[in-house]
């Protein structure tokens, strides 16, 4: 089951360079690859991890930028889901960086 997650356990990820936001319940990256192919690599595995778990996120790609917003919509908040993702987005990232 998906439950929202308390702040305290977002620690490892904010060790990771994620950010809480401060206007919503969410977290943010930013990756930046050495060019455009590596960003869409990037996204086009993240995006097949995302369906398989039912769980998608907020992006925006220009050229080797792509920033990242994680959060539930229907708990209103980061819940393990997220946690999740981003675990996976970092974990493929250095493989490419």
């Amino acid at each position: 089951m998906n439950s929202k997650v308390n702040k305290s356990n977002l620690k490892p990820l904010v060790d990771a360079n994620w950010k809480i936001l401060s206007d919503r319940d969410a977290i943010s990256k930013t990756y930046k690859f050495k060019n455009f192919n590596e960003a869409f690599s990037f996204m086009a595995s993240i995006a097949i991890f995302a369906d398989k778990i039912n769980h998608h996120p907020e992006w925006f790609n220009v050229y080797s930028r792509v920033d990242v917003v994680l959060t539930t919509h229907d708990l209103n908040g980061v819940s393990e889901l997220d946690i999740k993702l981003a675990e996976h987005m970092d974990n493929f990232a250095s493989k490419l960086l």
